[in-house]
C-alpha cells in the first residue's frame, strides 16, 4: 500500500522496523499521558519492545486485512493508526489510533481515519467499521463523533489495563452506506 498523503505536513505509510526507535522514543516521553489510556505502555521498556511489537504486525499476512500505518508528521513519528480485527467473512473492521500528546488537536487522527474508512469501505470492501474508545477518553471519542460514527452502547469491562483493572469502552460504528467519501 502506498503512503497516504493528509495534510502538507503529514503522513501515513506502512510501519516499518526502522520506526522502533521513533516510536520506542516518543512512548518512553509520554509514560504517564499514553499510560492513562494504553494498556501495552508499560510492557513497552526497549525499543526492542516496540521492534517486537512490529515484527509480529509485519508477519500477518496482507489478506486478513490488519495493518498498521505509522503517522509522521514532519518526517517524525507521531504516533500509529491501523485496521485491527478484521473479520472478512463478516465484511467488518476496527480502526484503532494513538497520537503523541504533542500532535493532538490538528485533526491528524479525524483525516487519518477518515482515509482509512476509504481504504476500509473502497479498497477492501468492508462493510462494517467500528472504533472503540475508553469512556473518559473524549479526545479519543471524539474522533468517531466527528466522522459521523454512530454510538452503539458501552461494552463493560472491554479493555484490560497492566494494572488488572479495565476500562469500559465507548463502541461506536459506520456502514459503508452511511460513507461520505
Amino acid at each position: 500500500m502506498n503512503p497516504i498523503q493528509i495534510d502538507d505536513r503529514t503522513m501515513l505509510r506502512r510501519i516499518r522496523l526502522s520506526d522502533a526507535e521513533g516510536m520506542y522514543k516518543l512512548i518512553d516521553s509520554q509514560r504517564d499521558y499514553l499510560g492513562r489510556w494504553l494498556p501495552f505502555i508499560p510492557f513497552t521498556q526497549s525499543a526492542d519492545d516496540s521492534r517486537a511489537f512490529i515484527e509480529s504486525v509485519l508477519a500477518e499476512p496482507e489478506e486478513n486485512g490488519n495493518f498498521v500505518f505509522a503517522i509522521l508528521v514532519d518526517g517524525e513519528f507521531a504516533g500509529t493508526i491501523g485496521l485491527k480485527s478484521t473479520d472478512r467473512s463478516n465484511l467488518k473492521t476496527e480502526i484503532g489510533y494513538w497520537l503523541g500528546e504533542q500532535y493532538q488537536g490538528r485533526g491528524i487522527i479525524s483525516k487519518s481515519a477518515r482515509a482509512l474508512c476509504n481504504i476500509a469501505f473502497n479498497m477492501l470492501g468492508m462493510n462494517r467499521i467500528q472504533i472503540c474508545c475508553a469512556i473518559g477518553n473524549s479526545k479519543s471519542s471524539n474522533i468517531p463523533k466527528r466522522l459521523g460514527f454512530i454510538y452503539e452502547g458501552t461494552e463493560r469491562d472491554g479493555e484490560r489495563k497492566a494494572d488488572d483493572t479495565y476500562h469500559d469502552i465507548e463502541v461506536y460504528s459506520l456502514l459503508k452506506s452511511e460513507f461520505d467519501k
